[in-house]
């Protein structure tokens, strides 16, 4: 299984790289992003540190650190991320992916996160991930939006304070 560039009707998300920081940091530097998950805005040279940790991937080789940029085709701009967590099949254990978006405060609003996260969803079952889940913020309603546009549902599951969702049909 490889990562690859994922195209919907007006976004490409492409393979995350270091050069994407500089770029990055600007449309995460919104601190109302952080309401939910925590934390601060990174700097450019904070993100691009992280950046390099992310594409050299896990070190669990059973463990696969998906993540894409979110670019919109008609501004030719980045407006977030997209990112999967692919835990690999074992004998009798199907592959699993933990889902994450964000984008930036100026291209909220646009349906992009929704259909950032549809295009996800749709690739990595096409690559024979068969469980998706997301964890959300139980106040966070528009990541929940986000999750039902991607087909995810809420599950009685909370981890961390958070809602486990889904794919219908899922065990």
């Amino acid at each position: 299984m490889r990562i690859a560039a994922i195209g919907t009707e007006r976004l490409r998300l492409e393979p995350l790289a270091v050069e994407h920081a500089e770029e990055m940091a600007a449309v995460l530097g919104d601190p109302a992003l952080h309401a939910f998950i925590g934390g601060a805005p990174y700097s450019p040279e904070a993100l691009s540190e992280r950046y390099v940790r992310l594409v050299a991937g896990s070190p669990d080789p059973s463990v696969l650190w998906w993540n894409w940029v979110i670019r919109v085709r008609e501004e030719d701009s980045l407006a977030g991320t997209v990112q999967a967590t692919v835990s690999l099949a074992g004998p009798g254990v199907e592959c699993a992916a933990e889902v994450a978006w964000v984008v930036g405060t100026p291209w909220q609003g646009r349906g992009i996160a929704g259909e950032a996260a549809r295009g996800l969803v749709a690739w990595l079952r096409g690559q024979g991930v068969r469980t998706v889940r997301a964890h959300i913020h139980p106040d966070h309603q528009a990541s929940a939006a986000v999750a039902a546009a991607a087909g995810l549902a809420p599950t009685a599951h909370v981890h961390e304070g958070e809602i486990e969702w889904e794919l219908p049909g899922q065990a």
